[in-house]
């Protein structure tokens, strides 16, 4: 199973729209989102592309209760948690989650896929069966490149993805 990741959209909604086609093309069946949509609006390209999404708020989602309607609209399966939010998917056990300073080791090592957001960084770690990624910046406006990546969920294998189109330059 190939997961889409994405975090720290921040309203860009060019970007969002341009890295989830990316990931349809790379047999993505499903979106988290590790949180800072900011805007119902920036929910639109998973609409459009008919993507669900799984997704936990982070520290810049205003109107949460906006969010919420807006993921229920337009497109099957589409859910938004608090953060962190822990689930099984194709017989693992994921944690999503926006800052990993809000949970406490015991989770991070109770699971075997950890999805953050928060740092705008991306970068992957493995934690004795634990794999921890962090898709960095789908807005990529703090390091001037939308970022997301694809998890094959079976073999835990991660593939970047980097918008490096003059474009996407802020």
């Amino acid at each position: 199973m190939r997961i889409g990741l994405l975090s720290d959209t921040h309203d860009r909604v060019p970007a969002i729209r341009e890295l989830l086609q990316h990931m349809v093309a790379g047999g993505v069946s499903l979106v988290m989102h590790a949180g800072d949509y900011c805007s119902p609006f920036s929910l639109q390209p998973f609409h459009d592309l008919s993507l669900p999404l799984l997704g936990v708020f982070g520290r810049n989602d205003g109107d949460r209760d906006a969010l919420i309607a807006a993921a229920k609209t337009g497109f099957g399966a589409a859910e938004l948690y608090e953060s962190p939010h822990s689930f099984d998917l194709g017989g693992k056990s994921v944690l999503l989650v926006h800052d990993l300073a809000d949970v406490h080791q015991r989770s991070i090592d109770g699971h075997g896929v950890i999805v953050h957001g928060f740092t705008h960084v991306p970068e992957m770690k493995a934690r004795g069966d634990s794999l921890l990624v962090n898709p960095g910046e789908g807005c990529g406006w703090l390091h001037g490149a939308p970022t997301g990546a694809i998890l094959d969920l079976d073999t835990k294998a991660i593939e970047f993805l980097k918008l490096t189109g003059p474009e996407w330059k802020v």
